[in-house]
């Protein structure tokens, strides 16, 4: 089964995905995030969800659900108001527990 990609955000930032084939799903109210990721990643039929970091942080109570899953990977993007950071937090995150320290961003 091939599986898409996705992403979630406000309509200014996700607006481009479209033209290159990523399936948009707008939210531009904030709190109605996590509801609506639950409802993508119950499909099943993404194997990547990209969101705004703004709704990445809101969503995690939901995203938490599927964390123990290979599938969907879900990745934080910076949305046009600018980036928070929370990509390379969650990266360095990574990094730390897989070699015991921060090597790429020495936080």
């Amino acid at each position: 089964m091939v599986k898409n990609i996705a992403v979630i955000g406000d309509s200014e930032s996700i607006k481009g995905f479209g033209a290159v084939g990523i399936d948009m799903f707008i939210c531009d109210e904030p709190l109605e995030s996590g509801g609506l990721f639950k409802r993508i990643a119950e499909t099943e039929d993404y194997a990547i969800i990209y969101m705004t970091e703004e709704l990445f942080e809101l969503s995690a109570r939901e995203r938490n659900k599927f964390a123990d899953r290979a599938i969907p990977a879900v990745i934080p993007i910076p949305s046009a108001q600018g980036n928070r950071g929370t990509g390379q937090k969650r990266l360095s995150k990574f990094v730390e527990q897989a070699v015991g320290s921060d090597i790429l961003f020495g936080n």
